[in-house]
């Protein structure tokens, strides 16, 4: 497949992932209110999409509680500025086993596996028009830890998406969970067009070079649109790989907290950065109602 160059791109922002980066940097917001206020920040600086986790306000330790999520809509949808409204459906798959000669029983602490319905609770009550869908079980680069979806629990949570209402954006980590993404377009339980986060350079999934982001694109399902980015300093070259392969751009603290080499970054400078890269190639950024256009997605008030 050739390179098709994608002349109107989108931006999301992944404002704050669920990584141990709340320690690593000043600017990962932590409470609802500032992952909020980054979110909106982004949106200011031209992001169409914000990619949201939540954290305890505390600790900023990863959270998959409700009423964080629900705040940070609100915040979101009060703001004076219009975004689309992404969520993350990948937590409660965290299995973490006891090690190399007692896998079991499982790390009770860091174990953290919830049924289908309890995964979406956050997306049945906030409603976003996008929450994602990790297609498949990866390995990350740790020794015991496994990222958990088998393919029952995957057709559950994407038939209770849909009846939801909600676009899903399928995170793909690898070209296996293209090949079951299309799987369950052709079972019926994701409706075109279908979104696509490529997530490149993480370990141990797809490598971030160019050779492997082309596969993963010609084993896109048809009549898809599709995001890609990769990790730590990759981030801002794959803004660029992303539109020159036909598709659209993903920047933001979850995946890289640095502007340049010692200079920690904002979720909005991330987004200003891939910005000015998107319009020196040449491409027109869209904003959030153009994206509800193409992707047909449903913006509304939590029920």
């Amino acid at each position: 497949m050739s390179l098709e160059f994608n002349k109107e791109v989108f931006i999301t922002c992944a404002v704050t992932g669920s990584g141990s980066s709340q320690d690593k940097s000043e600017h990962v917001p932590r409470s609802p209110r500032q992952i909020a206020e980054s979110a909106i920040d982004a949106a200011r600086a031209g992001a169409a999409v914000v990619h949201c986790h939540v954290r305890d306000p505390e600790t900023g330790v990863p959270s998959r509680k409700p009423e964080y999520y629900r705040e940070l809509t609100d915040r979101i949808r009060d703001a004076d500025i219009d975004v689309v409204l992404n969520l993350t459906a990948g937590m409660g798959g965290d299995m973490v086993f006891g090690g190399v000669e007692s896998p079991l029983p499982l790390q009770e602490k860091s174990t953290d596996m919830a049924g289908a319905t309890e995964r979406l609770v956050h997306v049945a009550e906030c409603l976003p028009e996008i929450c994602t869908l990790d297609c498949g079980t990866m390995n990350f680069a740790e020794a015991d830890y496994v990222m958990t979806n088998t393919p029952g629990m995957l057709r559950e949570m994407a038939a209770q998406i849909k009846a939801l209402g909600v676009r899903p954006e399928i995170e793909a980590f690898d070209t296996g969970h293209l090949w079951f993404a299309k799987q369950l377009v052709s079972e019926g339980l994701i409706e075109e067009p279908v979104l696509i986060q490529l997530c490149m350079g993480i370990p141990w999934g797809a490598p971030a070079d160019l050779n492997t982001l082309m596969a993963m694109v010609n084993n896109l399902p048809a009549n898809s649109h599709f995001s890609a980015f990769s990790i730590g300093r990759d981030q801002m070259p794959y803004a660029a790989a992303a539109v020159a392969a036909g598709g659209n751009v993903r920047v933001g603290l979850e995946d890289n907290i640095w502007l340049e080499k010692g200079v920690l970054a904002t979720n909005a400078q991330l987004v200003e950065k891939a910005a000015t890269i998107v319009t020196n190639m040449g491409a027109s950024i869209i904003g959030p109602q153009q994206v509800r256009e193409r992707l047909a997605l449903t913006k509304r008030a939590p029920v």
